[in-house]
């Protein structure tokens, strides 16, 4: 079978692999579509925590049950479905308390500890499979995957009707976050170096968006909330430098989530913490009920996920739609494919 291998970072190819086997408790899914991520593009320039090489690619993916054991009960083959790419143990502290996300010996698809599913067959666990409804295109299932990074953020922090909610960064999970504090009642300020992906938020119905290389956030935001500064910030950049100001965005009592995985260390004037009396919350990927919830709302069209799509190709246009995304970062949210 066909698979996106990277074979060291800057080296990408379509490699041939042996088709999986079925394994007890697996299923053999026949992958149907695949989305391009920012993590795979991390993988691809060797940062972040770099895995093992050469690794196969792809955690967004989507498919249908193609073999898988005459006893199991819950799937039949044809069922369509999306794989949950996050392998918790079901043992440690986090995972007793359902925060399976959270898990100590957490494996990602693709991009830590295993290989991913950008390929033509793939073998999972049968209970990290959900069913994906027949109502949604092949090329859009995927995309409840970022969906639920976002939507996680918003359980974290929890914004009530009418309370602002900055949101730093304006890729898809920022993107999909500010739609999802639109469809809650809430009011999103989502800032963004680039204008290309400012207004593909302002063409989804965000009004209030912040260039902060061309304007001063602090005074923008302070503008728009008569001065109490935003009661939530979802910090999804991952930047150093905004991570650091997300503590200037919060109003007193107000909640931090930080989503975005920075480099390094970032260091926090604490003193604002304390005086504030902020709540700092992390917010990591996602759990399988929320996956089951982004799905719903896709479904239900609440959010646009296909608003951060730039592109759909074939599966041998994959290494280079990935190098595409790694050179202009400032032309492509999302870039996927149909197999």
């Amino acid at each position: 079978m066909k698979a996106v291998r990277i074979i060291s970072p800057g080296e990408i190819e379509i490699s041939e692999l042996p088709e999986p086997k079925l394994a007890p408790g697996s299923a053999i899914i026949k992958i149907k579509s695949v989305m391009i991520c920012g993590s795979d593009i991390s993988v691809f320039r060797g940062k972040g925590i770099p895995p093992e090489y050469p690794i196969v690619i792809g955690h967004e993916v989507a498919g249908e049950i193609y073999d898988i054991g005459a006893n199991e009960r819950c799937f039949t083959k044809g069922d369509r479905v999306i794989i949950n790419p996050y392998i918790f143990c079901g043992r440690c502290y986090p995972c007793s308390l359902g925060r399976t996300n959270c898990c100590e010996s957490l494996k990602v698809l693709g991009v830590r500890n295993t290989q991913g599913a950008m390929v033509e067959f793939f073998s999972h666990p049968i209970h990290l499979l959900i069913k994906a409804p027949g109502s949604i295109p092949w090329e859009t299932v995927p995309l409840a995957e970022p969906l639920t990074i976002s939507l996680h953020a918003l359980h974290r922090t929890d914004p009530k009707t009418g309370e602002r909610v900055v949101i730093i960064g304006a890729g898809p999970i920022g993107i999909y976050a500010a739609l999802l504090v639109k469809a809650r009642g809430a009011v999103p300020i989502l800032l963004d170096r680039i204008d290309e992906r400012l207004e593909i938020a302002k063409r989804e119905g965000i009004d209030c968006t912040i260039n902060t290389d061309k304007q001063n956030a602090v005074e923008v935001i302070a503008a728009h909330t008569d001065g109490r500064m935003a009661e939530v910030v979802i910090e999804a950049s991952g930047a150093n430098s905004e991570i650091k100001r997300s503590l200037d965005y919060a109003s007193y009592c107000g909640r931090i989530a930080y989503t975005g995985w920075p480099t390094g260390e970032t260091p926090l004037f604490t003193a604002d913490i304390t005086r504030k009396e902020l709540d700092i919350r992390g917010s990591r990927t996602g759990v399988a009920a929320e996956i089951t919830e982004a799905l719903a709302m896709i479904e239900s069209g609440a959010v646009n996920v296909r608003s951060c799509v730039s592109e759909i190709v074939g599966f041998d246009e994959l290494p280079g739609a990935v190098r595409k995304i790694a050179e202009q970062p400032e032309k492509y949210l999302k870039i996927g494919a149909l197999l």
